[in-house]
């Protein structure tokens, strides 16, 4: 019984967590892959809407995720100079189809 109100403690502590949703990039480093979260900005003058995206490196454990997933991150403490996500869970697998050189 104490074991179940220390986790529900240790989660109250921690608070909530910034998480995103993006898709693998790149998967060719080991324990990190590179994920792209795509958004909409407006324009402050002119009002158009024009689309931008950000690469951010993640921390992958157990080398799940594959180029082309889809997967959820959150925010964790800082591992390297650009790594500080982990990722939580591969949404949906995907396979991307590299072009054949020649």
């Amino acid at each position: 019984m104490n074991t179940a109100m220390e986790q529900q403690a240790t989660v109250r502590c921690r608070g909530k967590r910034d998480g995103r949703m993006g898709t693998v990039v790149s998967d060719k480093g080991d324990k990190t892959i590179r994920v792209r979260f795509d958004f909409i900005v407006k324009h402050p003058k002119y009002g158009k809407y024009s689309r931008r995206s950000t690469i951010l490196a993640a921390h992958d454990e157990k080398n799940e995720a594959k180029a082309g997933d889809v997967v959820e991150v959150i925010a964790c403490r800082r591992m390297s100079k650009t790594k500080c996500w982990r990722l939580t869970r591969v949404i949906e697998h995907r396979t991307v189809e590299e072009p054949v050189a020649g």
